[in-house]
């Protein structure tokens, strides 16, 4: 591994742990020319997921976009980042081991309700909300009576 201060490629592994569930190996290094410490992440290369959008295109899985979408649901909430890569680390498990290559956009949506609904019910309507593509406020409402209804 190239040191990212030097350039030299002589390092010593220092610490190894493992992150996201297994999936990854965390390495700490020092580089045995300049002494600097770095960080590295080691995981399986799986085959890409497509994404099949609601208009037919279709993109790359994109698990920061995931988080990004969460993470808007979940602004101003009492919730964690840790519970918001919990979260999103489910989800791409779950996809990974459920489709081999394409996934319609509805089943993440899906997915990320279903757990938002557990996880913090105001979270839930507002991803619902644009997931859902509210027009007016009934929409909202009944979306809202629907939860209670649950309860």
């Amino acid at each position: 591994m190239r040191c990212p201060k030097c350039g030299q490629q002589e390092d010593k592994v220092i610490d190894s742990r493992s992150v996201r569930n297994g999936d990854v190996i965390r390495r700490r290094r020092v580089c045995l020319g300049c002494s600097h410490r770095f960080t590295t992440y080691e995981e399986v290369i799986k085959a890409h997921l497509r994404v099949i959008k609601r208009d037919g295109r279709h993109e790359d899985f994109d698990r920061r976009k995931l988080v990004n979408g969460v993470t808007r649901a979940c602004e101003k909430r009492p919730i964690s980042t840790q519970q918001i890569e919990t979260l999103v680390d489910g989800i791409a498990g779950e996809l990974e081991s459920e489709y081999e290559r394409e996934v319609p956009s509805t089943v993440i949506g899906k997915k990320v309700m279903d757990r938002l609904e557990k996880l913090d019910e105001v979270a839930y309507v507002r991803f619902a909300s644009v997931y859902r593509r509210f027009r007016d406020v009934n929409q909202f409402l009944s979306e809202v009576e629907g939860l209670i209804g649950r309860q």
